[in-house]
């Protein structure tokens, strides 16, 4: 199976993401829930957005693994944020997990509210083998 990225503009590339991600011939695809800043209860683990980031991202990772995936088979991550200046602000933080040269398709998106207050990011994804 071959991930192609397509960027028929490249300014998409400096702010870590692929206009789209062509798959060929997948044998496995995983559709995953989104990710928030919450402990291995449920509970919400407040915080500011570099810190939610960084947990979002780990339980990512977690699902990932349990599936046999890992964060370089993602081609797609999306971003729900209850502040996008704060996000633009940590940006960095979203991305210094992906593999050198991964570029997902993505979408970023203000949001009132996430499921509890405390929260400000969820970060769902889309990963293929």
């Amino acid at each position: 199976m071959a991930h192609q990225q397509i960027n028929p503009w490249q300014w998409s590339i400096a702010f870590g993401f692929s206009q789209a991600i062509k798959v060929e011939n997948p044998r496995e695809v995983l559709v995953c829930a989104g990710q928030t800043a919450v402990d291995a209860d449920g509970t919400p683990v407040g915080g500011d957005m570099v810190s939610q980031i960084r947990l979002a991202l780990e339980n990512l990772e977690t699902v990932l693994s349990a599936a046999g995936f890992s964060l370089s088979d993602v081609v797609r991550l999306n971003f729900y944020t209850t502040d996008v200046d704060e996000f633009f602000a940590a940006s960095e933080t979203a991305f210094e997990r992906m593999p050198e040269g991964a570029l997902p398709a993505g979408t970023l998106l203000g949001v009132a509210r996430l499921a509890y207050p405390e929260l400000k990011i969820e970060i769902e994804a889309t990963a293929v083998k």
